[in-house]
């Protein structure tokens, strides 16, 4: 069953900042104003922290679906951290939207010449080094590739079609993404900009305008939908080689397949002008609904990560965007923390900088935190903290409440886990912090279940006990990584830590 994708809209707070005022502590995501630290009416804890590495891999596999209107990558990193090699392919249908379907215009004109099919993609953005160029190849996904083209079936980032790799349709592609946004010429009169352009050889040039639409041809792929995927079944976009990865958009005008000729345009029967020459092309686009017999295009977005060993996580750690890696955290000292009024809670998260790549593989946009709910080997979100403008039960047992705040979402500049930048021991460092000021106070308070906790960098992700919702998050598939200190890390720049600042109760 396809999920549904629910966004979310980010509630903005306003700043206050008391700049050398020492009657305050502001802390770093700037949405709490808390008492000064001057250990007589208020005071101050760094609790340790026990951090694991883990990742979404084996019992964990990442299963995301993308939704038609996301954008796709395509390409290669080769990442000089433990993270190692990501490869990401993609396949896709470009087909016509209606049947019969003739190219060209039935009637008054002829194709006198066939001049090229052009397989093009819309380009959005990119992740890694674009200085070497992406080397790309287009073959065809087998015409017997079985679950590949089921009716309304969204594929996740695991899947992939079989390939006839015996059928290539185009020489290895390079691909300069730096050039991509000045405008190249398509055809005599038109233009397009920020668009991979990948020329298709001429047997399947010759296939493709041979295809017609009668009744007992076995080349009558043009007569229905159901015969046109039986003759062609969509397009292998395999990466050769390549340091970066390509974000690509399905639903523009700019990614089709254009079919280019040449035709001879009949005047009327009484027209003084003679028959005219026109270099023109017709499209196909990516299909994004099911008309009649005519199915929606299919796609999948096939992207395999391979790691090398990983650190424990005791001193340093990796988070990788979806399908990525993640922590795994515990704060032993909360479980007995004496009982006081909690003004502030933060995790803070420093990255440990590497000047060498950290400007080419740079950090996930935003980060999320959860609990692990460990008598039953799952995930739930955080109590309270999501978003404090909005009642939600993460267990969900009290009726009437959601077990997320589903119709504010996450409030990042309360909870935080969006990126931020300073000074760092080495030039600029990035950083994360979360707020856990309620969760805190309510463990102290009600000596609830001190839970441990999982820090990653989602796309997506979901509560399967509570339902099939998929939550949108705030960073594109596969984009970003950064390196982190662990709770037992030496250097105080670096080591994760929670820091309280509380008052006693008298």
């Amino acid at each position: 069953m396809q999920k549904s994708r629910l966004l979310f809209s980010i509630v903005i707070l306003g700043y206050v900042f008391f700049a050398g005022c020492t009657k305050f502590d502001s802390t770093t995501i700037g949405s709490d104003i808390i008492p000064e630290v001057d250990n007589v009416n208020t005071f101050a804890d760094t609790l340790n922290i026990l951090s694991v590495q883990d990742s979404f891999a084996g019992n964990y596999k990442d299963s995301t679906v993308l939704s038609l209107n996301d954008s796709y990558v395509l390409g290669k990193l080769t990442d000089p951290t433990p993270l190692g090699q990501t490869e990401a392919n993609l396949y896709l249908q470009l087909k016509p939207s209606f049947y019969p379907y003739v190219i060209g215009t039935s009637g008054r004109d002829s194709i006198v010449k066939t001049d090229s099919v052009v397989l093009c993609l819309s380009y959005k953005s990119f992740y890694g080094d674009t200085l070497a160029p992406l080397l790309l190849q287009v073959f065809e996904v087998d015409k017997n590739a079985g679950n590949w083209d089921s009716l309304g079936k969204l594929h996740n980032i695991n899947f992939a079609p079989p390939v006839n790799f015996g059928s290539t349709l185009s020489d290895i592609k390079s691909i300069d993404l730096r050039q991509l946004g000045s405008y190249v010429k398509v055809g005599p009169r038109d233009s397009a900009k920020n668009q991979i352009r990948i020329k298709l050889n001429d047997d399947f040039k010759n296939r493709l305008f041979g295809f017609d639409t009668s009744a007992n041809s076995s080349n009558n792929a043009f007569r229905s939908d159901s015969l046109f995927r039986s003759k062609f079944n969509g397009f292998a976009i395999r990466v050769q080689q390549g340091n970066v990865l390509a974000y690509i958009g399905l639903t523009d005008a700019n990614t089709r397949l254009e079919l280019h000729y040449q035709k001879r345009t009949r005047p009327a029967v009484d027209s003084p002008y003679a028959a005219k020459i026109d270099s023109v092309y017709r499209s196909f686009s990516f299909n994004t609904t099911t008309i009649g017999t005519v199915r929606r295009s299919q796609v999948s977005n096939n992207i395999i990560r391979s790691r090398n060993a990983m650190p424990d996580g005791s001193q340093e750690l990796y988070i990788q965007t979806s399908p990525g890696t993640f922590a795994t955290l515990e704060i032993p000292a909360l479980t007995n923390y004496g009982n006081r009024i909690v003004h502030r809670a933060e995790l803070q998260l420093q990255q440990i900088p590497d000047p060498s790549s950290d400007n080419i593989y740079t950090a996930p946009i935003n980060l999320y935190l959860d609990l692990v709910d460990t008598p039953a080997n799952r995930w739930k979100p955080v109590y309270f903290d999501l978003n404090p403008s909005y009642l939600y039960d993460p267990d969900n047992q009290i009726s009437g409440y959601p077990y997320f705040p589903f119709v504010g979402g996450v409030d990042i500049n309360y909870f935080g886990g969006n990126l931020r930048k300073k000074a760092g021991p080495v030039g600029e460092q990035v950083y994360y912090n979360f707020n856990l000021t309620r969760y805190v106070q309510q463990i102290v308070t009600k000596r609830t279940r001190n839970h441990k906790l999982r820090v990653f960098a989602p796309f997506s992700f979901s509560y399967p006990q509570y339902g099939s919702s998929v939550i949108s998050y705030y960073n594109p598939i596969a984009y970003g990584r950064v390196k982190i200190g662990g709770g037992s890390n030496p250097n105080p720049a670096y080591k994760m830590k929670l820091r309280v600042v509380y008052s006693n109760i008298k």
